[in-house]
C-alpha cells in the first residue's frame, strides 16, 4: 500500500495497486472517492479532497468508509 499527497491539489492518495481506466469510482462520502475492483468490488484506491483542512478540524483523521455491494454497486455508509 502506498500514501501520496499531492501538496498543490491537497489530496491525499492511498493506493493497494495503481490506479486504471476500467476501475469503477464513486464518492463515499465527505470528500473522499474510493475507486474500486469492477470484478470484486474491493476498494483499490482511496483519494482523500481537502486533506490539509481534515487534519485543522481534528486532533484524529479519520475516513469514512463504505462497504459496497458488488452486485447492486451501491454504497453502504458504515461508521
Amino acid at each position: 500500500m502506498t500514501f501520496k499527497y499531492d501538496r498543490e491539489a491537497d489530496i491525499l492518495y492511498i493506493n493497494k495497486r495503481p490506479p486504471y481506466p476500467e476501475q469503477d469510482s464513486e464518492e463515499v462520502g465527505d470528500d473522499v472517492i474510493a475507486r474500486f475492483n469492477p470484478e470484486t468490488g474491493d476498494i483499490e484506491n482511496i483519494e482523500v479532497l481537502f486533506f490539509s483542512t481534515r487534519l485543522l478540524r481534528s486532533d484524529i483523521f479519520e475516513i469514512p468508509v463504505a462497504i459496497r455491494d458488488p452486485e447492486t454497486k451501491v454504497c453502504d455508509a458504515r461508521e
